[in-house]
């Protein structure tokens, strides 16, 4: 039987673009035989992405895609509870519905766990030579500064803490009780993370094609706070 690796995709009000993705997701051979299972959530959208990713489906059979829906929005962290408890592969990555990361590079994180050194790997876009927009200063200010707050409570040397692109084996990731429903989800996930025992991080570099707020980015200044709140939480006072 084949290996496979699952992708989980939330999303949210992406009708118009989201074929983009799941094309380049389609279109990407991935190393060593391995098989690609799609997960998505629909976080209850407000636009016709259900009817978006049906069409796609049904236009494209040969894609392995599994897809769920939240009759309310819960937020991105609940779309990823929900398509990380649905996951049957032996890996998981997470992509989010934009075309912020480029799928062909799910190898270049797949290659640390296939050679057997990594347990789990991180995608920066903040080492390598790989290209990377030039877009917001104090988000790249936030983005360090938020690394550098989990870097201290981990005991971790990452350079990209809130990158997107996470790869795991897919029984560690649902071993973890996670509970951050919004954008907390990746300091939770680090800190959580960091605690198994003789778990092995590593990091590799990756491209980044960042989207400004008018092409549809949805992170603010609110969410840097509650990073901050989950940070100090999930090190200092909730562990669990």
């Amino acid at each position: 039987m084949s290996t496979m690796l699952s992708i989980v995709i939330p999303a949210y009000n992406e009708a118009p673009t989201i074929h983009f993705i799941l094309d380049k997701v389609k279109d990407t051979v991935l190393i060593d035989g391995i098989q690609k299972e799609v997960i998505i959530v629909n976080d209850c959208s407000k636009d016709d992405t259900k009817g978006a990713i049906q069409r796609y489906m049904e236009a494209n059979p040969e894609l392995n895609i599994q897809y769920f829906e939240h009759e309310v929005n819960q937020g991105k962290g609940a779309a990823l509870h929900t398509g990380i408890s649905k996951a049957t592969g032996k890996y998981l990555i997470i992509q989010d519905a934009d075309l912020e990361y480029d799928p062909e590079e799910y190898n270049i994180l797949l290659r640390p766990l296939l050679e057997g050194h990594a347990d789990v790997v991180y995608g920066s876009r903040f080492m390598g030579g790989k290209p990377h927009r030039i877009l917001f200063f104090w988000h790249s200010i936030g983005n360090k500064f938020l690394t550098s707050l989990s870097n201290v409570f981990t005991n971790l040397n990452l350079t990209d803490m809130e990158t997107c692109y996470k790869l795991f084996r897919t029984e560690t990731i649902q071993s973890l009780q996670l509970k951050e429903n919004r954008f907390g989800f990746e300091p939770e996930v680090t800190a959580k993370i960091s605690r198994i025992p003789k778990i092995r991080i590593y990091e590799v570099g990756i491209s980044y094609y960042g989207r400004t707020y008018a092409e549809g980015k949805k992170i603010n200044w609110k969410d840097g706070f509650r990073a901050i709140y989950c940070i100090l939480k999930y090190n200092l006072f909730s562990k669990h």
